[in-house]
């Protein structure tokens, strides 16, 4: 049962989400360690997206709370600490998952709506703000680490290391006991 907000959910049995495994690339673990996948909820959020009203609805579900508004940075980065679950409010852009040279990358287009749930390990970066508006509310596991900043490079090899210790959602961060993050590998 999903608490009230005023955001509009798509009902789970008419969601449509994209499953991807990315293999590592140098020195960016990507779905290699955790063996979850990137997961991409097509339009999870109905059209008008207002950030506040996500930012209600992902605190009444529970299972992470929304840190800030932005867009995604330009710089392929991950993070070691946490999972990270990103809902696009504006604009139209195409991201990297993977790193750019990885041949199994994923560089998907997404839209306001669109909720992408990026396991710890897995680098992102923007490719192109389409709409020059670009952004999104970006959330984190409640009681996990703070988020740190990976880069890709040797010196991320100890924090990598601790990948593979950091659990799993035992709820959907968007429709709480049921949904797409609880579904197998």
């Amino acid at each position: 049962m999903l608490p009230k907000s005023s955001a509009s959910i798509t009902p789970l049995r008419a969601l449509t989400t994209s499953r991807h495994q990315i293999p590592a690339h140098g020195f960016i673990p990507n779905t290699s360690i955790s063996h979850r996948p990137l997961l991409i909820y097509h339009g999870a959020f109905q059209q008008p997206v207002n950030p506040y009203s996500v930012e209600q609805h992902l605190t009444a579900v529970g299972v992470v709370s929304p840190q800030w508004r932005y867009s995604m940075y330009t710089k392929t980065h991950f993070h070691s600490t946490t999972h990270e679950v990103l809902v696009v409010t504006d604009g139209r852009a195409q991201l990297n998952f993977g790193g750019e040279e990885n041949p199994g990358r994923v560089e998907p287009t997404v839209e306001p709506g669109d909720v992408v749930v990026i396991p710890a390990g897995v680098s992102h970066r923007l490719l192109h703000d389409e709409s020059g508006a670009f952004a999104m509310v970006g959330s984190y596991p409640v009681n996990s680490q703070q988020w740190d900043m990976c880069y890709g490079g040797p010196y991320d090899e100890e924090k990598v290391k601790e990948i593979g210790e950091l659990s799993w959602f035992e709820r959907d961060p968007v429709y709480g006991d049921d949904g797409p993050a609880l579904y197998g590998d």
